[in-house]
């Protein structure tokens, strides 16, 4: 058995001249030149750094040494970028570092700044708790430990395993990646490793260890069980984990012999356990101490007896340990596991004795450790007295958890927390008692106090739950604690999941702590107004008809000709309809509906209908908007009680009022598509299973298609799984019904928000609600949010024609989710474009379409597939098929097709392209003509292009711009895209990626990103470029990005898209930063919509 022991950590330290090792090639002529540089970790000044040699022989690569420094650097995606400190360059290239300087990893571009003085100093050993070593000079005047190689941690690497029961069978494994791919694979290993079935992993203490991520955060050690529960023992893992050589030990020489007995007697203690000798104040617990000293801390050490006679009441139980050499230790923590018939258990005291020195300690607890006596905890910590006072004082911490407002937010599984400081750390510590009556529900915020040896100044915490129960998933809002001693208030912002289904799987979260002060709250409360306005946002496109609700004056805001502006108008009232002429970001110009020459205008901070003004919509985080002048910051529209406009300084505030609630016109007109959202990123959704949740994501899964059966009265339509309803029946509300009248809903308009409310038209009273969980039910109508839903129209409807059902057509094909309706300014009619779009909204009937397709001098067998782009709306795809199949586009042959185009208004564009399928997948497009049967009106597409994965640009797909006075409407824009794979390790993929750009006129649709610039695609680190032809799109959006991998060998991890237009220097940048395919809410997500992150 080799004698070097596992270790967690490495230790990077400074030799001497005289240890180096001469080299072995002195007779060369050219000497490699060795650059000796210190690496530090991105916005973490308790980092130590470490120092590499970096020369041609270590690193033949600049990515080699990035994976090298990944080993060491503990960053959540690896170092993935070098900079200098202040983050001014970053590095790429090897021969750009240089000798004796210092630089600076992060996972991104974004690199936070360090104190590299305080970083260079040697950290305490108190800022872990695991077994790790760390250089400082003892306080004692005896200590004469050197002060030259700073500590460093990173995730463990090697993991002590012991079987459950018995701690002498034990293996030490490596964490590699080929036996991590999935927790059942590696408890499989650990089958094969043990010699015996492996079902369940747990932490040394008890705790059941219940992921691969949790596994791989532990302390180094893990015990491996089959069925059966944990069976505390002396798990020890010191002699696994410590390292070669102490740190601070000098060069000297010693025997084999000698050594290792000096070294058994610097970490022998003498413990002694005094059990206070009063009634049941024995424990049949598992009783575990650590130890933390000047150099280093101890793992969770078990003291038990073979007698299973230990700690009973007024006994005084002894022990020898051994941790190794801690230095002078300045606290301890005591506790047990809970478990047994009786696990409460008061301590009177404990005695320490150095085995070497002979130096004793004594630590007075007269303390409970039980969960239903004083503050309910079973583990605690109490400081080394020094001349009967104590080193430290005992601290308790306020902590104050905030739980997201988001649907299915609150958890039920076992939260644990740790805190950090300057002093140490508080352990792992289960969150057990709360003021709340129920811990982590929504929305809702619980303290605890949690008493630990003062820490000094925090600066992290690590957070996260053991993952067990229905429901386990957290969304964390943020952390707050409060050092009594100094009234000091630190604040962890997260707002993110703990949940194995969601965001990036963790259920663990590492947070730097930030000043609870004015300044951070302020940013928080600007992210919200971020998130509410993407919500939101959709309201104010240009087109649409808006209506603005005052809750102080319970009236609507109505421009009179006049020009006179008041917020007392009826719902019905024809001078409150404003719709949106101009839309640039959040700046709009509300135009009088019934009166067009007159615009809602704030002059002189006073309301009045003028020719044209341009206001900003400020958005509230209740979703409420102010209307401000965007000439005159500051100036709002603002109301009294009365409804009458006034100026702030004219009454008290409680008079006066300048938030709207923002409603929009025919929302829920037959056959529009909605999402119905349940808080700013979540909607009502259909499960597999066919009951519905709130807790959905707002994507394809939540969209509904509305069948409007009367005025007020709707259907909801699934659009992802057709045929299937929402409805309520039996006491049960799902996405069960039939269209039959179950699914018969009325809607209830709730002004002080701008929600609705379904209420069942069969039962009335009921109304669809949600549970805490997001699960939808039948519930009796109340104000609270669980019954509003918030409406976005993904593509507008229309009215239904005389005579017509609402029920949609058996034979009505809706297998397929329609694309979004995109309102698009075309220059086709300078009268369609002063037009609105809802005002004069009229029937729009089918028109009949002949299509001619004119085949080059190569045919195709391949399915042929038509999109027609109006301004209005979209139809496609159409497939261009006939029964004889086999005669159609045959070369030099012109085929005929009938379509249907349903109120998409004018045309401007086409897209049409093959599959790639059939003995001849090329094809050879000349010409493509549009000819309306009924008004005969012709649109002539020259093609002239050859559609083929094998020649020219690769694409099998093409788009085609109507022609107008013989200028393109819109041009042809050749797209430059840059996919940019990340550094992770197997990033890299073999699966087809997909690609889709979306803009303010319309998409480019999937586009399979076939031929790159490098010769193969997505490889790791690397930047694939693509081009993308397409009609011009205006301003980018968002993109979408498909990858259907065959398993998890061929995710892909993407790391961002970059979209640059030709002739335009700006570049729109779409981050991702996460595999696809990724699981959400139980389904397999193979596509993913990134939107825009700002332009450079």
């Amino acid at each position: 058995m080799s004698e070097t022991p596992s270790t967690s950590f490495s230790m990077i330290r400074l030799t001497s001249s005289e240890g180096q090792v001469p080299s072995r090639h002195s007779n060369v002529t050219h000497p490699i030149v060795a650059k000796r540089i210190s690496f530090y970790k991105s916005g973490d000044p308790q980092f130590g750094g470490v120092r590499v040699v970096v020369n041609p022989r270590s690193f033949k690569t600049f990515d080699a040494l990035l994976d090298n420094l990944s080993r060491k650097v503990p960053l959540p995606f690896g170092v993935r970028n070098i900079s200098t400190p202040r983050g001014r360059h970053s590095i790429t290239k090897l021969e750009e570092l240089e000798d004796g300087e210092s630089y600076v990893c992060s996972h991104n571009k974004k690199v936070l700044p360090v104190d590299l003085d305080k970083a260079r100093r040697r950290p305490r050993p108190w800022l872990s708790s695991r077994s790790i070593s760390t250089h400082v000079k003892l306080r004692s005047a005896t200590a004469t430990m050197p002060t030259t190689a700073p500590g460093m941690f990173r995730a463990p690497r090697r993991l002590v395993v012991f079987r459950n029961g018995d701690p002498k069978t034990r293996r030490v494994v490596l964490l590699s990646r080929r036996i991590t791919q999935s927790f059942e694979a590696f408890l499989q290993y650990l089958t094969q490793v043990m010699q015996y079935p492996v079902a369940k992993l747990y932490a040394t203490d008890g705790r059941k260890v219940p992921s691969l991520q949790a596994v791989i955060l532990s302390s180094g050690a893990v015990v491996a069980a089959g069925k059966e529960p944990f069976k505390p023992g002396n798990y020890d893992i010191q002699k696994y984990l410590l390292p070669v050589k102490l740190p601070g030990i000098s060069h000297r020489m010693h025997r084999k012999g000698k050594a290792k007995i000096e070294k058994r007697k610097s970490g022998n203690w003498k413990v002694s356990i005094i059990t206070s000798d009063f009634p049941n104040a024995g424990t049949s617990s598992q009783v575990y101490i650590v130890l933390y000293g000047h150099c280093r801390s101890s793992a969770p050490i078990y003291l038990s007896g073979r007698d299973g006679t230990r700690f009973q009441d007024g006994h005084e139980d002894k022990f020898t340990i051994t941790v190794g050499d801690i230095g002078i230790p300045f606290k301890i923590r005591v506790g047990h596991t809970n478990s047994g018939c009786s696990p409460s258990w008061h301590c009177k005291g404990i005695e320490l004795q150095n085995v070497n020195s002979g130096q004793k300690f004594y630590i007075p607890v007269h303390r409970w450790l039980a969960q239903e006596q004083e503050d309910g905890e079973i583990c605690r910590e109490f400081p080394i007295l020094s001349k009967g006072q104590p080193v430290l004082p005992v601290t308790t911490y306020e902590v104050n958890i905030t739980t997201g407002e988001l649907w299915n937010a609150g958890t039920i599984a076992n939260v644990y927390l740790s805190i950090y400081g300057e002093k140490g750390d508080t352990g792992s510590r289960k969150l057990f008692r709360s003021k709340n009556s129920l811990k982590f529900l929504r929305g809702q915020i619980d303290t605890f106090f949690l008493e630990a040896v003062n820490l000094g100044d925090l600066c992290k915490i690590v957070i996260g739950h053991d993952g067990l129960g229905q429901g386990n998933g957290w969304f964390l809002e943020d952390v707050v604690v409060r050092d009594p001693t100094t009234n000091h208030e630190y604040a962890f912002f997260c707002h993110r999941w703990l949940d194995e289904g969601e965001d990036d799987g963790k259920i663990v979260r590492e947070i730097y702590a930030r000043d609870k002060t004015i300044f951070s709250v302020r940013k928080k409360l600007e992210r919200k107004r971020k998130e509410t306005w993407a919500a939101e946002s959709w309201k104010f496109m240009k087109g649409n008809t808006l209506q603005f609700y005052n809750k102080l004056t319970g009236g609507f805001v109505r421009l009179h000709p006049d020009g006179s502006v008041d917020a007392a108008g009826e719902q019905t009232d024809r001078y409150s309809l404003f719709d949106v002429i101009f839309n640039k970001g959040n700046i709009c110009v509300f135009q009088s509906h019934e009166m067009r020459h007159l615009s809602l205008t704030l002059d002189n901070g006073f309301a009045g209908g003028g020719a044209c003004s341009e206001l900003r919509v400020l958005h509230q985080p209740n979703r409420c908007a102010l209307l401000e002048s965007a000439l005159l910051p500051g100036h709002t529209l603002t109301v009294d009680r009365q409804g009458k406009v006034a100026d702030e300084s004219s009454a008290g505030y409680a008079e006066l009022s300048k938030e709207f609630s923002v409603f929009v016109k025919g929302v829920f007109l037959n056959s529009a598509v909605v999402i119905l959202a349940t808080s700013l990123c979540q909607a009502l959704c259909l499960q597999p299973n066919g009951t519905c949740t709130g807790a959905g994501s707002q994507s394809e899964q939540s969209y509904w298609r509305v069948h409007r059966i009367s005025s007020g009265i709707c259907m909801f339509e699934s659009v992802k799984t057709a045929r299937m309803y929402l409805r309520i029946k039996d006491g049960c509300c799902n996405g069960m019904g039939t269209g039959d009248t179950d699914c018969h809903f009325k809607i209830k308009k709730n002004l002080e928000n701008a929600s609705i409310s379904l209420e069942s038209l069969k039962s009335p009273g009921l109304f669809v609600g949600l549970q805490p969980d997001g699960q939808a039910k039948p519930v009796i109508y109340t104000k609270n949010e669980s019954v509003c839903f918030y409406p976005r129209v993904i593509q507008f409807g229309r009215e239904n024609p005389m005579g017509m059902s609402a029920t949609p057509s058996q034979g009505e094909n809706k297998t397929r989710p329609p694309e979004p309706k995109t309102r698009c300014p075309s220059p086709l009619s300078s009268e369609k474009e002063s037009r609105h779009s809802h005002s004069t909204e009229t029937l729009l009937s089918e028109e009949n379409w002949k299509v001619l397709v004119l085949t080059g001098d190569t045919g195709t067998q391949a399915n042929v597939t038509l999109w027609v782009y109006g301004d209005e709306g979209i139809t496609g795809p159409i497939s261009l098929t006939k029964e004889s199949q086999e005669q159609l586009f045959l070369p030099g042959k012109m085929d005929e097709f009938q379509v249907v185009l349903r109120g998409i208004g004018e045309i401007y564009k086409i897209r049409i392209g093959h599959d790639g399928t059939g003995g001849q997948p090329e094809w050879s497009l000349k010409r493509v003509t549009m000819e309306n049967v009924k008004s005969q009106k012709t649109l002539n597409f020259d093609a002239n292009v050859c559609l083929s994965r094998n020649q020219a640009d690769g694409d099998i797909v093409c788009e085609l711009p109507v022609m107008k006075e013989g200028k393109a409407v819109f041009p042809l824009v050749r797209y430059h895209v840059d996919v940019y794979t990340g550094q992770l390790k197997q990033a890299k993929t073999e699966s087809e990626v997909s690609l889709c750009l979306y803009g303010e006129r319309g998409d480019s649709g999937l586009r399979l990103l076939h031929r790159s610039n490098m010769p193969l695609r997505f490889q790791r680190g690397q930047i694939d470029a693509f081009q993308i032809e397409a009609v011009s799109l205006g301003n980018l959006q968002k993109v979408l990005l498909h990858c259907e991998a065959r398993d998890k060998s061929h995710y892909w991890y993407c790391e961002k898209v970059i979209v640059k237009e030709p002739g335009s220097a700006s570049e729109s940048i779409f981050t991702c930063e996460r595999w696809i395919p990724f699981m959400s809410q139980g389904l397999m997500h193979s596509e993913i919509e990134l939107y825009c992150q700002g332009e450079d």
